[in-house]
Protein backbone atom coordinates (compact mmCIF):
# COMPACT_ATOMS: atom_id res chain seq x y z
CA UNK A 1 0.00 0.00 0.00
CA UNK A 2 1.58 3.48 -1.24
CA UNK A 3 0.38 6.45 0.06
CA UNK A 4 0.78 8.41 -3.39
CA UNK A 5 3.90 9.99 -2.69
CA UNK A 6 6.01 7.13 -0.76
CA UNK A 7 6.60 3.84 -2.68
CA UNK A 8 4.89 0.30 -1.55
CA UNK A 9 8.79 -1.08 -2.14
CA UNK A 10 11.53 0.18 -2.44
CA UNK A 11 15.06 -1.29 -3.38
CA UNK A 12 16.81 -2.24 -0.54
CA UNK A 13 20.83 -1.70 -1.77
CA UNK A 14 19.09 2.02 -2.66
CA UNK A 15 18.12 2.04 0.84
CA UNK A 16 21.52 0.97 2.24
CA UNK A 17 23.16 3.60 0.10
CA UNK A 18 21.24 6.18 1.16
CA UNK A 19 22.05 5.16 4.83
CA UNK A 20 25.49 5.13 3.93
CA UNK A 21 25.36 8.80 2.77
CA UNK A 22 23.75 10.23 5.99
CA UNK A 23 26.45 7.78 7.81
CA UNK A 24 28.88 10.17 5.86
CA UNK A 25 27.24 13.78 7.04
CA UNK A 26 26.29 12.23 11.10
CA UNK A 27 30.10 11.59 11.18
CA UNK A 28 31.21 14.57 9.71
CA UNK A 29 28.73 17.04 12.33
CA UNK A 30 29.72 14.60 15.31
CA UNK A 31 33.39 14.82 14.86
CA UNK A 32 33.71 18.25 13.26
CA UNK A 33 30.94 19.48 15.41
CA UNK A 34 29.27 20.98 12.27
CA UNK A 35 26.14 20.74 14.29
CA UNK A 36 24.35 22.57 10.83
CA UNK A 37 24.82 19.65 9.06
CA UNK A 38 21.66 18.26 11.31
CA UNK A 39 19.40 20.98 9.53
CA UNK A 40 20.56 19.86 6.12
CA UNK A 41 19.82 15.85 7.34
CA UNK A 42 16.88 16.98 9.12
CA UNK A 43 15.21 18.97 6.22
CA UNK A 44 16.09 16.10 4.13
CA UNK A 45 14.66 13.48 6.72
CA UNK A 46 11.25 15.41 6.09
CA UNK A 47 10.90 15.63 2.56
CA UNK A 48 11.54 11.86 2.50
CA UNK A 49 9.29 10.74 5.45
CA UNK A 50 6.55 13.16 3.85
CA UNK A 51 6.88 13.18 0.12
CA UNK A 52 8.85 10.15 -0.41
CA UNK A 53 12.19 8.94 -1.87
CA UNK A 54 11.95 10.94 -5.32
CA UNK A 55 12.24 14.16 -3.48
CA UNK A 56 14.61 13.55 -1.16
CA UNK A 57 18.21 15.29 -2.33
CA UNK A 58 20.19 12.48 -0.50
CA UNK A 59 17.90 10.01 -2.41
CA UNK A 60 18.06 11.81 -5.96
CA UNK A 61 21.83 11.78 -5.21
CA UNK A 62 22.49 8.63 -4.52
CA UNK A 63 19.76 6.95 -7.14
CA UNK A 64 21.09 8.94 -9.79
CA UNK A 65 24.97 9.36 -8.76
CA UNK A 66 25.62 5.95 -7.35
CA UNK A 67 22.70 2.94 -7.58
CA UNK A 68 23.92 2.98 -11.49
CA UNK A 69 27.40 1.64 -10.56
CA UNK A 70 26.56 -0.89 -7.74
CA UNK A 71 26.08 -4.23 -9.65
CA UNK A 72 23.90 -5.58 -7.22
CA UNK A 73 20.14 -6.65 -8.18
CA UNK A 74 17.66 -4.61 -6.78
CA UNK A 75 16.49 -6.16 -3.26
CA UNK A 76 12.76 -5.06 -2.80
CA UNK A 77 11.50 -4.28 0.39
CA UNK A 78 8.58 -3.12 2.21
CA UNK A 79 8.74 1.10 2.04
CA UNK A 80 6.38 1.87 4.72
CA UNK A 81 9.06 0.75 7.84
CA UNK A 82 11.73 2.57 5.79
CA UNK A 83 9.17 5.71 5.89
CA UNK A 84 8.96 5.00 9.53
CA UNK A 85 12.91 5.62 9.71
CA UNK A 86 12.94 8.35 7.94
CA UNK A 87 10.66 9.73 10.27
CA UNK A 88 12.62 9.09 13.24
CA UNK A 89 15.91 10.61 11.03
CA UNK A 90 13.52 13.59 11.03
CA UNK A 91 12.69 13.77 15.03
CA UNK A 92 16.15 13.33 15.58
CA UNK A 93 17.83 15.77 13.31
CA UNK A 94 15.11 18.18 13.80
CA UNK A 95 15.75 17.67 17.52
CA UNK A 96 19.56 18.24 17.52
CA UNK A 97 19.11 21.26 15.29
CA UNK A 98 16.42 23.01 17.47
CA UNK A 99 18.91 22.74 20.64
CA UNK A 100 21.97 23.52 18.68
CA UNK A 101 19.97 26.90 18.17
CA UNK A 102 19.27 27.30 21.70
CA UNK A 103 23.25 26.77 22.37
CA UNK A 104 23.75 29.65 20.04
CA UNK A 105 20.87 31.99 21.07
CA UNK A 106 21.23 31.31 25.01
CA UNK A 107 25.10 30.98 24.85
CA UNK A 108 24.40 27.52 27.30
CA UNK A 109 27.18 25.03 25.54
CA UNK A 110 25.79 22.43 28.10
CA UNK A 111 22.79 21.55 25.82
CA UNK A 112 25.78 20.15 22.72
CA UNK A 113 25.80 17.03 25.32
CA UNK A 114 22.55 16.61 24.08
CA UNK A 115 22.89 17.43 20.44
CA UNK A 116 25.73 15.20 20.56
CA UNK A 117 24.32 12.12 21.93
CA UNK A 118 21.64 12.49 19.27
CA UNK A 119 24.50 12.81 16.78
CA UNK A 120 26.09 9.11 18.36
CA UNK A 121 22.54 7.93 17.75
CA UNK A 122 22.74 9.19 14.24
CA UNK A 123 26.11 7.25 13.46
CA UNK A 124 24.78 4.19 14.99
CA UNK A 125 21.40 3.91 13.51
CA UNK A 126 22.58 4.89 9.69
CA UNK A 127 25.99 2.44 10.20
CA UNK A 128 23.54 -0.45 11.14
CA UNK A 129 21.78 -0.15 7.88
CA UNK A 130 24.34 0.61 5.95
CA UNK A 131 26.96 -1.98 6.95
CA UNK A 132 24.74 -4.50 8.49
CA UNK A 133 21.27 -4.25 6.63
CA UNK A 134 19.63 -3.39 10.05
CA UNK A 135 17.20 -0.95 10.47
CA UNK A 136 16.39 0.29 14.29
CA UNK A 137 13.39 2.17 12.55
CA UNK A 138 12.03 -0.27 10.93
CA UNK A 139 12.33 -2.79 13.94
CA UNK A 140 9.97 -0.49 16.15
CA UNK A 141 7.96 0.22 13.11
CA UNK A 142 7.20 -3.97 13.15
CA UNK A 143 7.07 -4.09 17.16
CA UNK A 144 4.26 -1.37 16.74
CA UNK A 145 2.33 -3.76 13.97
CA UNK A 146 2.70 -6.57 16.62
CA UNK A 147 1.31 -4.76 19.54
CA UNK A 148 -1.73 -3.38 16.93
CA UNK A 149 -0.17 0.14 17.23
CA UNK A 150 0.42 0.48 13.84
CA UNK A 151 -2.75 -1.61 11.61
CA UNK A 152 -1.67 -4.47 9.25
CA UNK A 153 -3.14 -2.46 6.66
CA UNK A 154 -0.45 0.52 6.84
CA UNK A 155 1.92 -1.84 4.92
CA UNK A 156 0.24 -5.11 3.55
CA UNK A 157 3.90 -6.72 2.58
CA UNK A 158 5.06 -6.13 5.98
CA UNK A 159 1.82 -8.05 7.67
CA UNK A 160 2.90 -10.82 4.70
CA UNK A 161 6.28 -11.16 6.19
CA UNK A 162 5.06 -11.05 9.71
CA UNK A 163 2.85 -14.08 9.43
CA UNK A 164 5.43 -15.63 7.28
CA UNK A 165 7.69 -15.67 10.08
CA UNK A 166 5.26 -16.81 12.39
CA UNK A 167 4.28 -19.48 10.45
CA UNK A 168 8.05 -20.33 10.12
CA UNK A 169 8.38 -20.17 13.61
CA UNK A 170 5.40 -22.21 14.67
CA UNK A 171 6.72 -25.16 12.50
Amino acid sequence: MSNGRFPAVVDDVTVRLIAAVVLVFAVTALVGQQWWLYAVLGVDFVLRAALGPRVSPIAYFVSTLIRPYVAASPRPTPGAPKRFAAGIGAVLTITATALWVISLVTGWAGVLVAVAAIGVLMVIFPALEAVAGVCVGCQAFAGLMRLGVIPEEVCLECSDITRRQRLRSVS
